[in-house]
């Protein structure tokens, strides 16, 4: 069974997405700011981030240049209110792997994730 983390502080956003996912045989774990998410973030358990680039104490890009420099090559989809193509850009070239706008609708996303994911899962 494929481990997912979000991360993501907006309480409803998190809930909407855990409860989405796991009605499609995930399972999930949520961190609600940059510092739990590295922490998260070491666990070989998750196969994938969902990441907000707005979070506390530590913004997602951050983390996700954390994670890129300690060579953790997961898959990361960054899921954020910004819609600024110069954003996106800079997020990509930093090593997400997929970047989604609230609001979103939740098929679009499985569709994201499960293009990510190995076949076996």
């Amino acid at each position: 069974m494929c481990q997912i983390l979000i991360v993501e502080d907006e309480a409803l956003v998190a809930a909407f997405i855990e409860k989405g996912l796991r009605k499609n045989g995930f399972t999930t774990a949520i961190a609600e700011d940059g510092q739990q998410a590295l922490r998260f973030g070491t666990d070989d358990r998750f196969e994938l981030m969902l990441l907000d680039l707005g979070l506390p104490i530590m913004d997602g890009l951050t983390v996700l240049k954390t994670l890129r420099d300690q060579g953790d090559t997961r898959p990361v989809i960054i899921i954020t209110a910004r819609k600024d193509d110069r954003e996106r850009q800079k997020v990509l070239n930093h090593g997400a792997d997929d970047y989604v706008t609230k609001p979103f609708r939740f098929s679009d996303l499985l569709e994201r994730i499960q293009g990510l994911l190995p076949r076996s899962t």
